[in-house]
């Protein structure tokens, strides 16, 4: 007889019908504040050999996100597949919020089974006092303008004042040039001898200093006379510069070139008599070539 009743049991158990796939959805809580978390609840039953799938994330273009990510726990139940997955929510807006997430889906041998999760919805109300649409808000303020710090006018007075500097230099050395270019070049070579005559360097014994300073008026004359032949030339520079140059006597200037440089830099002596010579063929020197120059501009009229 027991043997006939297990009978039967096991033939109710093999012909008993499979369980249908089943889902429910809980919001906990059902109106919440802005802000607030809340939870949404899905239970899926369905078959033991079914695998369900979740959807993961929210759909991030709505007011309502996900603040974890979800939580899927199995229940103990052997006949079936039994899953709950928790989503913790929080809203962004006020009103009747959707709730927008994918479709679950429930695999098995016969195929794959979609179940939708829609028409779900929060409610969320604001935080704000109720008369809040009554209230007039207040009208924008201005920026704010920090003043810039005192350092800042310090630099841009530093700034004018290089800037006033620079050409108040410019200037100056524009009316030096002018000058310098309206007053006769002998003149000024003229004056220079007188001065350096003055200073009494042959009585004294600096024979070298005085043959020096006479001829560096002759290089300050050619300067002020022939294009490209500045001070800062070497001797063979300077007579390279001048070579062609009209009126310029190119073997008597080399000779009195080399002569005080090895005065200047050779250390070598001079006599009183040849001091005096230096300064006297200096002289004359510039007055030739100014001669020659003065002479020059007449001939070419003439030949015109």
């Amino acid at each position: 007889m027991n043997a006939l009743l297990a009978f039967g049991f096991l033939v109710l158990q093999a012909t008993a019908p499979a369980p249908r796939v089943q889902m429910g959805v809980a919001i906990r809580p059902e109106t919440v504040t802005v802000g607030d978390p809340f939870r949404l609840v899905v239970r899926v039953r369905a078959p033991r050999s079914a695998v369900v799938e979740f959807p993961t994330v929210m759909d991030s273009g709505g007011a309502v996100e996900a603040l974890d990510p979800v939580v899927v726990q199995p229940s103990a139940d052997t006949t079936a597949i039994e899953q709950t997955a928790t989503y913790r929510l929080a809203a962004w807006d006020v009103g009747r919020l959707p709730l927008v997430l994918a479709d679950i889906l429930v695999r098995d041998g016969n195929g794959e089974r979609r179940l939708p999760l829609r028409n779900l919805f929060v409610q969320v109300r604001s935080v704000l006092p109720a008369d809040s649409s009554q209230r007039t808000p207040r009208p924008p303020r201005d920026v704010i303008e920090i003043p810039p710090p005192w350092w800042w006018w310090a630099v841009l007075a530093l700034a004018v004042v290089a800037v006033l500097l620079l050409l108040w230099s410019w200037v100056r050395r524009r009316r030096r040039l002018t000058t310098a270019q309206s007053v006769d070049p002998l003149m000024l070579a003229e004056e220079s001898f007188d001065r350096i005559e003055a200073l009494g360097l042959v009585a004294a014994g600096e024979r070298a200093r005085h043959a020096a300073l006479v001829v560096e008026v002759v290089r300050e004359y050619l300067a002020r006379v022939v294009v490209h032949a500045p001070t800062s030339l070497t001797s063979a520079e300077l007579l390279a510069a001048v070579r062609e140059a009209r009126g310029v006597p190119a073997n008597a200037l080399a000779g009195l070139l080399v002569e005080v440089d090895l005065v200047k830099f050779a250390r070598r002596p001079i006599s009183v008599d040849r001091a005096v010579a230096i300064a006297k063929d200096s002289r004359a020197m510039v007055r030739a070539i100014d001669g020659a120059r003065r002479v020059a501009p007449a001939a070419d009229r003439e030949a015109a």
